[in-house]
């Protein structure tokens, strides 16, 4: 119904196809001053969409040799009224953001396109500033440690590679100056609370937030929005106490001295093990009022130790703890737990702990990018969390449809009692298809999943890629070669992300890409994303999914009915059962699972709401004393507001 809607504004772009396509280059370029001077008599952005979308897809023919389909037309639409747009992948989203980009931009209050990772950042800028460049529009970047600005020294029509040459080195604040700034939603977000701890206004980078485009939406403001942004200093407390308990809690026994609540990832002490705690401590009573900061140490350690797994949760790497994102497989390096749970995790694993921290700024991304005038994304599947982005952001899900039909076969679910059984079996097929020259992406949820593959393929002899997210340029180049014959490509859910798979010669003819998922994963649309990975723009593809019975999410919710079954059954480890009853009960666990999460990010963000009037008030209040000329008066009012407060609460008034 809503793309029907927008079919005549479609058809009003195609309008000026015939009329834009005959002017000269030069006659294309002035259009963006034209266009501005049309804005400052009193036109609207919504009045110029037709024609500047028209010439858009001019430039991107003439520049890129790409010239965006009707459906990219739709999807730019639907981006620039501040809604999402759900595109498949292959369907050339990059593209499609460049039409409402441009639009924007001629306001000249500045549009950001928010990226999962630095090198799409980079990538992007250099892509399609080519574009923006050719039409008088400035674009930048900006990264964890420098900002870039797009100068055309040479035209960038290879999607994965960054030409360097074109991307000049600014100041954090000239990348923010320009028309368009690419960035990761990390960069965006710590800019704005760096912002607001400025000495002075000339020291503040970013200016009013206009319009943002999320990529990966989903991904951005949902499954990061767990994690709240949050500037520290280091606190002054000794870290022995977290070495002390890093010896006592492996001495515990589950059952006897604790209990895990795997649904809820929680550890509970039984009364046996307050009290063995409270043996090794030589103390009478853990929980006396001054012994509170033992049962803190305790908790976190207790968590360090039996919830957080090495090589899932974090690895180390070069004596630090480093955090893998558990939904994307991400190295988030230079990010820390907090309230002392990464301190107990570096006593665990016996590296240098480093000093707890003191919050110095924090915010949600959830209320960062509630603060942009217009928000909108793209993702390819975005649907089955379309109430979460209702409820959270107000923005409604649109779905786009596909260039040519979906020619995808997705199977069934194939379920095995254990998961050494399952492994066997994804590695028997991946034996049988990669015979056949078809070739194979398999996707892991975590990086140690992946090594265990990868050293059962090298037993056999079988040459593979593995990809784990922590080289993103590499890997982008890698995952562009996925669809060649013969190509075994082993990756984590956001291992060369954003980077489309192109089938090589004679591929089609065998069936296409094979996706292998090696696991459920909690949230419906990660396993989407890796199904989305074949059968672009009408490709032929298949995917599987296999299943055991000890993979986290079965056993979290459960799969300790259906394991009872299958020994009812006397079933072997290595016998699949392809059940429909099965396959509903791993959907509803995931919708459980979804709704759990949903509730974690809500609980977030009802704490950050607290907090939001309060930042909201201080910082306005800040960069009103930055901007005026005289603070010197204004201080001496407030000290004379809050005398009179004092004295009022404190003194009575004497009678008569």
């Amino acid at each position: 119904r809503e793309i029907k809607k927008l079919q005549p504004l479609v058809d009003k772009i195609n309008g000026w196809e015939k009329e834009i396509s005959k002017l000269s280059n030069e006659k294309l370029k002035n259009k963006t001053v034209e266009f501005k001077e049309r804005l400052k008599k009193g036109e609207t952005l919504d009045d110029l969409l037709p024609e500047a979308f028209a010439v858009v897809r001019e430039t991107a023919k003439r520049v890129l040799g790409e010239r965006p389909y009707d459906v990219q037309l739709l999807g730019g639409i639907v981006l620039h009224q501040g809604k999402i747009a759900e595109m498949k992948t292959g369907e050339g989203k990059t593209l499609t953001s460049t039409l409402p980009i441009y639009l924007n931009a001629l306001e000249g209050k500045g549009v950001h396109i928010v990226t999962v990772n630095d090198y799409l950042a980079k990538r992007d800028c250099n892509w399609m500033g080519s574009v923006f460049s050719f039409l008088g529009i400035s674009s930048a970047c900006i990264m964890h440690e420098v900002s870039y600005i797009y100068e055309p020294e040479n035209v960038d029509r290879d999607e994965v590679s960054v030409e360097m040459e074109n991307l000049k080195q600014i100041s954090r604040k000239d990348a923010y100056n320009a028309d368009i700034t690419y960035g990761t939603n990390n960069e965006f977000g710590f800019d704005y609370l760096r912002d607001n701890m400025t000495q002075s206004l000339e020291q503040m980078s970013q200016r009013e937030l206009n319009f943002a485009i999320v990529d990966e939406v989903d991904s951005i403001l949902i499954d990061e929005a767990r994690t709240p942004l949050i500037i520290s200093a280091p606190d002054t407390e000794s870290t022995k106490l977290y070495q002390q308990f890093a010896q006592i809690v492996p001495r515990l026994k589950e059952t006897t001295d604790y209990e895990v609540d795997e649904k809820d990832r929680n550890v509970k002490l039984t009364d046996e093990g307050i009290s063995k705690v409270e043996r090794f401590l030589n103390i009478k009573n853990l929980y006396d009022p001054s012994k509170i900061a033992y049962v803190h140490h305790l908790e976190q350690s207790l968590k360090a130790h039996i919830l957080f797994k090495k090589e899932k949760d974090y690895i180390v790497k070069d004596g630090q703890v480093v955090i893998v994102d558990d939904f994307t497989g991400r190295l988030m390096e230079g990010r820390r737990y907090s309230e002392g749970l990464h301190q107990a995790i570096e006593a665990k694993e016996g590296v240098a702990i480093q000093r707890e921290s003191k919050t110095l700024a924090t915010i949600t991304f959830q209320n960062y990018f509630r603060m942009y005038k217009k928000l909108s994304g793209m993702t390819g599947t975005a649907l089955t969390s379309a109430e979460e982005f209702a409820k959270v952001y107000e923005l409604d899900v649109v779905e786009i449809p596909t260039h040519k039909p979906i020619n995808r076969t997705d199977l069934p679910d194939v379920v095995y009692k254990t998961e050494k059984g399952k492994f066997d079996a994804i590695v028997k097929d991946i034996e049988k298809i990669h015979q056949a020259g078809q070739p194979i992406l398999v996707g892991t949820i975590a990086i140690e999943k992946s090594e265990y593959l990868s050293n059962l393929l090298n037993k056999k002899n079988i040459p593979h890629n593995v990809l784990n997210a922590k080289q993103h340029e590499k890997e982008a180049a890698i995952i562009a070669h996925a669809g060649e014959k013969g190509a075994i490509t082993i990756a984590t859910n956001m291992a060369g992300r954003g980077t489309d798979i192109k089938l090589g010669e004679g591929v089609k003819e065998l069936g296409g890409l094979y996706i292998i998922g090696t696991e459920r994963h909690e949230a419906r649309r990660i396993d989407n994303q890796l199904r989305g990975r074949a059968g672009r723009q009408g490709d032929p593809g298949v995917s599987q999914f296999y299943v055991s019975l000890e993979d986290e999410l079965m056993r979290r919710f459960g799969g300790d009915k259906m394991k009872g079954m299958m020994d009812t059954l006397k079933l072997p480890e290595d016998q699949p059962i392809q059940n429909k009853i099965i396959s509903k009960t791993i959907e509803s666990a995931q919708s459980k699972i979804e709704g759990f999460n949903f509730d974690i990010r809500k609980h977030v963000l009802d704490y950050d709401d607290v907090m939001n009037k309060q930042r909201e008030v201080v910082y306005k209040k800040r960069k009103e004393i930055l901007k005026s000329k005289n603070t010197r008066n204004k201080i001496l009012r407030m000290i004379n507001e809050e005398i009179e407060r004092i004295i009022s609460l404190y003194a009575k008034v004497e009678a008569g």
